[in-house]
Parts: structure tokens; C-alpha cells; sequence
């Protein structure tokens, strides 16, 4: 996936009888997500302009365009949304789009390479980084916050992680 479009959604069904669908917004303000101007499938190659018509349980009921039955609004689930990069707001210093950070090489603060990250994940209380481990089939989840992931360097390719030990299974117990 390109970096010079974002995934500001997904559709996640139908919503009613008369063509609206449900959506899920990645949006730091959910609503937001109708601002960007038409937003087009992964692909690149179908446009759709969404009007937000009433919140629903884990997103938003949306009218899309060329989309005029529940059927249609059936067929698009899963259909991630993307804006381009270029109507999007810049981010201060310490945010980042989660397309930035996918890919990055992940080393530890004693600059040994751990992993790239794979995935960023939101479920609600906070962000969680998912590494792939170097060498390894596996991944790991760290909580991307300031003490645990105290350098993001978008030029270098690279965070830096400070892999904790577990208190319930390290030897300093805290």
C-alpha cells in the first residue's frame, strides 16, 4: 500500500433497507471521517462521497454514492476507505498516522534489532504496536506510549523500544 493514501474506514455492513451502510472510522475524531472530500476503495479505483446520517453502535450510518440498496451496502463490507494524504491535517511531533509506523525497524534501547512493526492496534485503551520478530515466526504487542517506546523516527525507519521485563514472571518483582 502506498504511503500517499490513508485508511480513514471500513465498511462493516449494511445499515436499514433503503442502502445506507455501517462504518467503522479510524478517525481521532470519528466524525471527521466525511471530511476529506470522496473516499476510494484500496484499490484507488472506486470513488465514494459519504454523508454521516446518524450514529449507530460502533460507528456511523453513512450514505454512499452510487450506492442505492441494502444489497449494494451488503456487498461493500470490508471495503476499507482511504483519503489521500494530501487533504489530511498534518500531525504534531508526537502523533502518527499508523500507515507511517508499519514497517518500521524496531530495536531495543541497546541497539539490538528486535523486529519490524507489522500492525498497530486500538481497542479502545490505548495504541499496541505489533512486532514481528526478527529471526522468529512470532510477534509481540507493546503499548506504544512514551515509556515504552521513547524514540520514533519517521527519516531513520526505526523506533526504539524499551522492552520491560514482566513483573509477574521477571526477577525484580515491583
Amino acid at each position: 500500500m502506498s504511503k500517499d493514501r490513508i485508511c480513514l474506514g471500513v465498511i462493516t455492513g449494511s445499515f436499514g433497507v433503503r442502502g445506507e451502510a455501517r462504518i467503522k472510522s479510524f478517525c481521532a475524531d470519528a466524525t471527521a471521517i466525511g471530511d476529506y472530500g470522496p473516499l476510494s476503495d484500496e484499490a484507488g479505483t472506486t470513488s465514494y462521497k459519504l454523508t454521516i446520517t446518524r450514529p449507530v453502535k460502533e460507528g456511523f450510518s453513512v450514505r454512499l454514492s452510487g450506492v442505492t440498496n441494502k444489497e449494494q451496502a451488503d456487498a461493500l463490507k470490508g471495503t476499507r476507505l482511504y483519503a489521500p494524504r494530501s487533504v489530511l491535517p498534518d500531525l504534531p511531533d508526537d502523533e502518527y498516522y499508523y500507515s507511517d509506523l508499519i514497517g518500521l525497524k524496531v530495536m531495543d534501547t541497546g541497539g539490538e534489532l528486535i523486529g519490524k512493526i507489522s500492525a498497530v492496534h486500538d481497542h479502545g485503551a490505548g495504541e499496541i504496536l505489533e512486532i514481528a520478530l526478527t529471526g522468529s515466526s512470532g510477534t509481540t504487542l507493546v503499548p506504544f506510549t512514551l515509556a515504552i517506546v521513547p524514540t520514533v523516527d519517521l527519516t531513520a525507519g526505526l523506533v526504539v523500544v524499551d522492552m520491560v521485563e514482566d513483573p509477574a514472571t521477571g526477577p525484580d518483582d515491583v
